[in-house]
C-alpha cells in the first residue's frame, strides 16, 4: 500500500467516528481527514453534509481514496420525530458522497446498523434481506441500497448498540445507563426484552481498518460486512454488570420483561460476522472490561 492513501471520515467527532479516526492515524500508510457538524477541532474540519457545495469542495480537493460514512442521526425515537432530517443525513448526503467518490476514484463503506432487520430470525448473515421496524432502521435500508447501487465496489458494515470513551454519558445508549446504575437509593427500572450485542467503538475501528488493508490486496473485496461483540445482554444485563465491575449494589435494578415503548425495537438482530472474522477482525473487548474503560472517569 503506497503512502498517499487518503482516507476521509464523517462524523469524526461522534463515539463511532473518533475510534475510526484514532484507528487510522496510527496507521502511518493513510493520511486521514476527519469531518465533523457540531464538534470541530483542530484536528477536524467542519463540513455540514447537507451542503452539497461544502461537500464537493473537500472531496474534490482531498481527493480520498476511500470514504468511510460513520455520520448518522441514530437515535430511534428522535428519527420517529425528525423524518425528514434525518433521510438528509442518513440518505441523501449519501448519496452524494458516492456520487462524488466516483468522481475522484475512492470507494465508500457506509457504517450501518442491526436495525435493518427485524429481529425474529437471528443470526443473520450479511447476505440476509433487511426487513426495518422502525424509521431509523428505515432510512440506514435505504441509505445501504443507495451505497450498493452507486458502485458495487463499495461496502456496507453493519453494527449493533455502541459504546466505548464517552465524552458524555448520553453518547451511547448503553453508558445512558450508568447514571441510574449508580443511584442505588433510587429503585430503576431496566428493559429485560430485547436482546443486544453491546460493542465497543475502538474493536469495530480495528475492524473496519482490517477491511480496508485486505480491501488494498484484493480490489475486488466488496458488499455487505458484520461486526458485533459476542455478548448477548439486554439493557438490565449491561446495568447490573456495570455495578458489578465497580462494586456498586444492583438491588434496586429491576427487570422489565415487556417491550420498549417508543420507536418499535427488535427483539434479537444477532449478526453473523463470519465473514469479517474470516478476514481477521476477531478481536473484541469483554464487556465488563470495556465499559470499566469507558465509565472509570464518571465513577
Amino acid at each position: 500500500m503506497s503512502k498517499n492513501q487518503r482516507i476521509i471520515i464523517t462524523g469524526a467527532s461522534g463515539l463511532l467516528g473518533r475510534d475510526l479516526i484514532k484507528t487510522f492515524d496510527q496507521d502511518s500508510e493513510w493520511q486521514t481527514l476527519g469531518l465533523a457538524y457540531s464538534r470541530v477541532s483542530e484536528r477536524l474540519r467542519k463540513c455540514d453534509l447537507t451542503d452539497p457545495q461544502q461537500v464537493s469542495s473537500i472531496i474534490r480537493e482531498f481527493k480520498p481514496s476511500v470514504i468511510l460514512h460513520s455520520a448518522a442521526e441514530r437515535r430511534p425515537d428522535v428519527v420517529e420525530k425528525q423524518e425528514d432530517r434525518t433521510r438528509g443525513l442518513n440518505v441523501t448526503a449519501t448519496a452524494l458522497l458516492c456520487d462524488l467518490a466516483k468522481e475522484v476514484g475512492a470507494y465508500v463503506i457506509y457504517i450501518s446498523t442491526d436495525y435493518v432487520f427485524d429481529g425474529t430470525s437471528p443470526p443473520y448473515p450479511p447476505t440476509a434481506a433487511p426487513n426495518p421496524l422502525n424509521k431509523y432502521g428505515a432510512s440506514k435500508a435505504e441509505g445501504e441500497a443507495v451505497v450498493m447501487k452507486a458502485s458495487p465496489s463499495n461496502m456496507v458494515v453493519r453494527v449493533p448498540i455502541l459504546y466505548g470513551d464517552v465524552e458524555t454519558l448520553d453518547e451511547s445508549a448503553v453508558t445512558t445507563l450508568f447514571p441510574k446504575v449508580k443511584e442505588a437509593s433510587v429503585p430503576c427500572v431496566m428493559n429485560h426484552h430485547e436482546r443486544r450485542y453491546p460493542t465497543l467503538c475502538a474493536d469495530v475501528g480495528q475492524a473496519v481498518h482490517t477491511l480496508v488493508q485486505c480491501r488494498a490486496k484484493d480490489p475486488d473485496l466488496s458488499g455487505y460486512f458484520h461486526f458485533s461483540g459476542t455478548e448477548m445482554m439486554t439493557k438490565y444485563d449491561m446495568a447490573v454488570a456495570m455495578a458489578a465491575v465497580f462494586g456498586l449494589p444492583s438491588a434496586h435494578i429491576q427487570a422489565d420483561t415487556s417491550p420498549s415503548a417508543g420507536a418499535p425495537r427488535p427483539y434479537d438482530c444477532q449478526l453473523d460476522c463470519s465473514r469479517l472474522e474470516n478476514l481477521g477482525a476477531n478481536h473484541r473487548t469483554p464487556f465488563k472490561v470495556g465499559a470499566r474503560q469507558g465509565l472509570e472517569k464518571f465513577l
